[in-house]
């Protein structure tokens, strides 16, 4: 930790079977660093038996922030929160809109509002729930 910061705020996430399969996708999509992926050395006995390596913790690195993640039974799709990616550029935003809406759930499409020059809300393919953002 940062000497000068006396706290820091990390995400976690728990996915339902596909916790590589989505840092994999974040790491590709948004120039994330997979700091640790870490399987379980046994898959548990009250685990889905189709899993067969998964992630016991793992750590990605996405903009400066950290989003930790595991794969448990039984976890859901993100529904009340969401990660915000703030974008450097119009043509970014509309970029990763694109590529994170595939497959998934639009809450809002991308678009200017009285507070960005774009802004869209949704939830990714693999579950996660993300608003991204640029303001400029």
């Amino acid at each position: 930790m940062n000497p000068n910061q006396s706290l820091q705020l990390d995400i976690y996430i728990n996915y339902p079977g596909h916790c590589e399969a989505a840092f994999r996708f974040y790491e590709k999509v948004l120039g994330g660093k997979i700091r640790l992926m870490l399987p379980h050395e046994q898959v548990p006995p009250h685990f889905p038996k189709e899993w067969t390596n998964p992630i016991l913790h793992a750590i990605i690195e996405i903009g400066g922030t950290l989003v930790r993640g595991a794969d448990v039974a039984d976890a859901a799709p993100m529904r009340s929160a969401y990660l915000t990616l703030r974008l450097d550029s119009a043509e970014r935003a509309e970029e990763v809109y694109q590529q994170l809406s595939v497959n998934g759930e639009i809450f809002m499409q991308m678009e200017k509002t009285f507070f960005a020059n774009r802004f869209a809300m949704l939830r990714d393919q693999l579950g996660t729930s993300w608003m991204l953002l640029h303001e400029n």
